[in-house]
């Protein structure tokens, strides 16, 4: 009896997972994806329609802050720090509200993007950025809300918002030649220590020419001014392999000291490990 039992329950826990409707959600989810110049925007929110509704100053009142959407927040993101109206908004993630009015619109980044639709309690310090723009009247209707990204070139876009006959567009500027020019000084001035570092760790794990290997790493614990003991490690292995048992050794001392100055046990044990096999007679 106790087996038909949980036969029957597995039957229909399987039919219930079968059974799950799916239908169109009534404000269907977008993602915009948007590169300026070197600098990526994203953003995601969810589409209402108006279905013959009046939608400002009735479904979305004026004068008071509105989701910007429909359901979860609309978040948007930058990759790179923007400057809007002359403010710096510093790169990372923001829910994207606004507060429509007749002849413009607050555009507001907020700090926080776990609310579901407005904050529960509203927290001005938690405005990160607010804007005002104007409104524009379009002479098409626009049926389902929409956010794009627009005349894009590569130092600036506009970020606009679109639905009934109205539109608002709100400039942004990227950081582009910044971005170009610390590129090119970054990759004209040669490979940097990091670089030097992967190079011989693969020249040692592959197998390859350790001499290239251990200029390498030399060259990486040269260029890092915080000397890292894990350059050091890696040096003292192509020194043992190459046959410097001797010079593996201190080496090994000098990383295992500063493992132990940063408390990395890993490390610690391994140099350790490494020094008592290659003291051995």
């Amino acid at each position: 009896m106790g087996k038909f039992i949980v036969a029957l329950a597995l039957l229909a826990a399987s039919f219930t997972i079968e059974a799950q409707v799916k239908i169109p959600q009534a404000s269907p989810k977008a993602t915009v994806i948007q590169t300026v110049g070197l600098t990526d925007v994203e953003i995601d929110y969810h589409r209402p329609s108006a279905k013959g509704r009046v939608v400002f100053g009735d479904l979305v009142p004026f004068g008071k802050i509105w989701r910007t959407g429909a359901n979860e927040n609309t978040i948007i993101s930058f990759s790179d720090d923007v400057v809007i109206n002359g403010t710096v908004l510093k790169k990372g993630k923001y829910s994207l509200y606004t507060m429509p009015k007749a002849d413009s619109w607050d555009v507001i980044f907020y700090a926080t993007t776990d609310n579901w639709g407005n904050p529960e309690t509203w927290d001005d310090a938690k405005v990160v950025l607010k804007v005002n723009a104007k409104t524009e009247i379009l002479n098409r209707n626009v049926e389902t809300f929409e956010i794009g990204i627009n005349n894009t070139d590569n130092n600036s876009a506009t970020l606009e918002f679109s639905w009934e006959k109205t539109m608002v567009a709100v400039k942004f500027e990227v950081p582009t030649q910044k971005t170009a020019l610390a590129s090119i000084d970054k990759t004209l001035a040669g490979p940097a220590a990091g670089d030097y570092y992967a190079a011989a760790q693969y020249y040692f794990q592959s197998n390859g020419d350790l001499n290239k290997a251990l200029t390498y790493v030399n060259k990486a614990y040269d260029m890092n001014d915080k000397k890292p003991y894990w350059y050091t490690r890696l040096k003292s292995q192509i020194q043992a392999k190459l046959g410097d048992k001797k010079g593996a050794v201190e080496t090994a001392k000098i990383s295992l000291a500063a493992a132990q100055a940063a408390k990395n046990d890993d490390y610690v044990k391994m140099n350790q490990d490494s020094i008592a096999e290659w003291t051995k007679k």
